[in-house]
């Protein structure tokens, strides 16, 4: 997909991309302002492995502020983006043969890492029926005695989907009776929720000891480009991934780590306006969605992806193109209406279809009225 819409580009046609997953706004002012000022006082060496003392402690505060959860800079561990974080976490804590539960639709990388780390990915399938949510029965079912990890993302990757609180402590009530599974909480897209305040598994009673917090600056903050990613750990777990990272990469760039400072302790108005963008964005992308047909969807809690259910356009054709899954629709999408999207199969929901609404409404607009187009010449 993504060699073939560079492909089209190249040739000088107008792709609009509903694919890609970062925001489209630029990186607030304040926080391009601070990076400056480190560059020009010469803030160019390495830092130590974890990071600055000033960013772990601007994390901690953070965790303080807007989660009530109590860390020390000890337990904080900064890395090259929210990738590293996870992927280290689980190479410090799966052996090989260990289990990891996986709830589908995942985001792409969670079964690969885990194969990385030599262990084996058990997925929990979800549908638009359940809300993308996983149930305490789903959970206490994929059970084993080789469990040794639960990821959790929420907001999520692909599908938006918010876990509330009480559907937190319905899974954790399930959890505190296997005390060895511990919970990979990946909370990246935290501040793009639509739903109220964002809950992590770690406030609640008996989990914030065996639930590592997964988060960064990409997101919220619009800074995908600078990779810092961050974990936040019993100290056990931290020192396992700093001394894992200081034989991968060391410490993260140290103007991008002072940039963050900056996002932490600085003004928050930012991240409330993108926030809010992307709410209306998330109301007009459901409306042209539902107003497509052979497309239904729900409307997401968070992030900025919509997750359409497309099967019902499986067996249909043109002349020369016939969609018998996903990815023939997210290509003749490409090819014929010149919109770029994501299949399901790769987030393990193969009947369905990724939308980003990180674009402009404009161009969200256009885009589907070229997909009715294109979508009204199958047979």
């Amino acid at each position: 997909m993504l060699a073939r819409t560079q492909l089209l580009k190249k040739q000088g046609v107008d792709v609009i991309s509903l694919s890609v997953g970062e925001p489209d706004f630029d990186t607030p002012d304040n926080i391009k302002q601070a990076a400056k000022r480190a560059i020009d006082a010469n803030c160019t060496h390495y830092s130590q492995t974890p990071g600055f003392a000033a960013l772990r402690e601007a994390i901690v505060a953070k965790l303080q502020r807007e989660n009530s959860l109590i860390y020390s800079p000890e337990q904080i561990v900064t890395s090259n983006g929210g990738k590293q974080a996870i992927a280290q976490t689980l190479l410090a804590l799966i052996n090989p043969g260990d289990e990891v539960i996986i709830p589908a639709p995942y985001w792409v990388s969670y079964p690969e890492m885990v194969r990385l780390a030599e262990g084996k990915a058990v997925i929990i399938p979800t549908d638009m029926q359940q809300g993308f949510k996983i149930t305490p029965d789903q959970l206490r079912a994929a059970i084993t005695p080789a469990t040794r990890a639960l990821i959790l993302c929420s907001p999520s990757n692909p599908t938006g989907a918010v876990y509330s609180r009480a559907e937190l402590e319905a899974l954790a009530d399930v959890l505190r009776s296997y005390p060895r599974i511990f919970v990979l909480s990946d909370e990246i897209y935290e501040h793009i929720n639509y739903v109220g305040a964002h809950c992590s598994i770690a406030q609640l009673p008996d989990m914030q000891e065996r639930t590592a917090v997964l988060n960064g600056c990409s997101k919220g903050y619009a800074m995908t480009g600078w990779r810092l990613g961050w974990l936040a750990a019993p100290l056990w777990l931290a020192k396992a991934v700093n001394k894992l990272q200081g034989q991968l990469t060391s410490g993260a760039c140290s103007i991008t780590q002072m940039a963050a400072i900056e996002a932490y302790n600085g003004p928050q108005d930012s991240v409330r306006r993108m926030c809010e963008a992307f709410r209306r964005r998330r109301d007009l992308i459901c409306a042209l969605v539902n107003d497509t047909p052979g497309l239904q969807a729900d409307t997401p809690q968070g992030a900025f992806y919509i997750f359409p259910r497309c099967s019902d356009l499986f067996g249909r054709h043109t002349a020369d193109t016939r969609i018998t899954n996903a990815d023939d629709l997210a290509m003749y999408l490409l090819n014929e209406a010149h919109v770029a999207s994501v299949a399901g199969t790769g987030f393990g929901a193969p009947g369905y279809i990724r939308f980003s609404y990180a674009n402009s409404e404009e161009n969200i607009i256009e885009a589907f009225r070229r997909i009715r187009v294109a979508l009204d010449k199958l047979n």
